[in-house]
């Protein structure tokens, strides 16, 4: 494989990281360890510098052991330290009575670093957080060398800017990316007016779900985790697969190509999310910036825009 990942800069003062970064949401359980070794290697090899593992186990639910399993997969193929970036998420549930410091040290424990160099705050689920305490301990942890840089997952621009704000006069550069939704189907968020306020301010965009969990690659199968439906508009990506299917097979392409291609035609875009379980998924999905490359972006957001399933349908503000 000849294509090599390009990096941009995660917002004004993060790392340089690739285009395309592998998330690890329940993967890693599934694969053969070998396998996963060599997709590993494979990856790094490729320009993959960026990857998201987190703790992922619930209450009540069997054990997860995904990040464990990467940092054993580390050891296999031989990478340093310095050879990857590592992301990781903090849980707002429990906030502050169980704190992010806690949290932080055990997912570096599992997952056997000693720092995060990413840490990407999960969903508001309360109306009372208090964000400049969440500014104050993520600068904290900065200052530490703990945290290289941070970020949000599905936050509204609203609670971006404010956040931004409290952490900047807590002496921390603020979040530097804002993990959302993003695909031919999803655009309302990203593509609307308030998060390109959040934009010009320096934070960038990590795309994510940009296959709506294997449904835009054609894999709906009912026993597949697939994350929330905001807009209740999960039916009409259904629908659109099909549709965005034969596009790829007109444009020589994958329906993987086609959506991992479109979100990197956003201009906020700094890296793009995706799992993948084996060494061909992996190939096939960095073969979208060839795709990219060769169809343009203007054109293939042309046309893909009749796929827009969420248009009109969720509140661009994000919330």
């Amino acid at each position: 494989m000849s294509t090599i990942v390009p990096r941009r800069r995660l917002g004004t003062a993060g790392p340089e990281a690739s285009v395309l970064s592998l998330g690890s949401w329940h993967t890693y359980d599934r694969m053969d360890f070998r396998d996963a070794v060599t997709m590993l290697r494979r990856a790094v090899d490729s320009g993959i510098n960026l990857f998201d593992v987190a703790v992922y186990g619930m209450p009540g639910h069997p054990p997860v052991f995904t990040d464990v399993l990467f940092s054993a997969m580390v050891r296999a193929a031989g990478l340093a330290r310095d050879a990857y970036l590592l992301s990781t998420k903090l849980w707002l549930e429990g906030y502050p009575e169980r704190p992010l410091r806690e949290q932080l040290a055990n997912a570096l424990f599992r997952v056997g670093a000693d720092h995060a160099d990413v840490a990407v705050l999960g969903d508001i689920r309360s109306d009372d957080l208090d964000l400049k305490r969440l500014a104050e301990d993520l600068a904290e942890l900065e200052s530490e060398g703990l945290l290289g840089c941070w970020g949000v997952n599905n936050w509204s621009a609203t609670a971006v800017r404010t956040i931004r704000a409290h952490a900047r006069a807590a002496g921390s550069p603020g979040p530097q990316l804002a993990q959302l939704k993003y695909s031919p189907c999803r655009r309302s968020i990203p593509d609307g007016e308030p998060f390109a306020a959040v934009f010009a301010e320096g934070v960038s965009m990590q795309a994510s779900d940009v296959l709506e969990g294997g449904v835009l690659a054609g894999k709906s199968g009912t026993s597949r985790q697939i994350g929330r439906d905001p807009g209740g508009v999960r039916d009409r990506i259904v629908d659109a697969a099909k549709g965005i299917g034969e596009l790829a097979a007109d444009l020589d392409a994958t329906p993987a190509q086609l959506c991992i291609a479109f979100t990197l035609t956003h201009p906020s875009t700094s890296t793009v999310l995706f799992g993948a379980t084996s060494v061909d998924q992996l190939e096939d999905d960095i073969g979208a910036l060839d795709v990219l490359e060769r169809v343009g972006a203007e054109r293939l957001r042309s046309l893909l825009d009749p796929f827009w399933a969420d248009r009109d349908a969720v509140d661009p503000e994000g919330r």
